[in-house]
C-alpha cells in the first residue's frame, strides 16, 4: 500500500518539484526532498490540515506565497521530468523515507549552517545544502 495516494500525473509533477528544489543534490536531495512532500500530504496539523492530494502540497499557498520556491520563482516548469525523477518521487510516494527528512515537514537551503530551530521547529538535520525539520507538536507526522 503507498505512503499516498496518487495518479500518475501526481507522479510528475512531483518529480519536476523533486528536480527544480534538489537536482544538484542528487538522488539523495531528491528523495529528502520527496519525503517531506509526502509528509505534508500526510500530515493533519499546523499548516498542512486538509492538503491530501500532491498538487494540494505543490501549490499551497501561505502568507501570500506558493509554500516552496521552485513554485515561486517558477522553476518547477522549466524542465519536464525525466525518468530517474519519476522513478525517485514513485519510490518516495510507495515507500521511501530517512532521515534527516523521514518525518520532517519542511527544508530550506540557508546559505550558512543550519539554525537550530526554524519557525520554533527543532532541526532534524542536514543533507548537502539543505536543513531538514521536523514539528515539535505534530502527533500525525511520526504514525505512518
Amino acid at each position: 500500500m503507498p505512503r499516498a495516494k496518487y495518479r500518475s500525473s501526481d507522479v510528475a509533477l512531483m518529480a519536476r518539484m523533486m528536480r527544480a528544489e534538489a537536482e544538484g543534490e542528487g538522488q539523495m536531495g531528491m528523495l529528502l526532498v520527496g519525503n517531506v512532500i509526502v509528509n505534508r500530504v500526510k500530515a493533519d496539523c499546523l499548516d498542512f490540515k486538509g492538503l491530501r492530494t500532491i498538487p494540494q502540497v505543490i501549490f499551497q499557498v501561505q502568507g501570500g506565497n506558493y509554500s516552496f520556491e521552485a513554485v515561486q520563482k517558477g522553476n518547477v516548469f522549466y524542465q519536464a521530468a525525466r525518468g530517474v525523477e519519476k522513478r525517485l518521487a514513485k519510490q518516495t510516494l510507495d515507500y521511501w523515507r530517512h532521515s534527516p527528512a523521514k518525518h520532517s515537514l519542511w527544508y530550506f537551503n540557508p546559505h550558512a549552517p543550519c539554525p537550530p530551530t526554524w519557525y520554533d521547529q527543532p532541526a532534524s538535520g542536514q543533507y548537502k545544502q539543505h536543513c531538514y525539520y521536523e514539528p515539535k507538536e505534530c502527533p500525525s507526522a511520526y504514525s505512518w
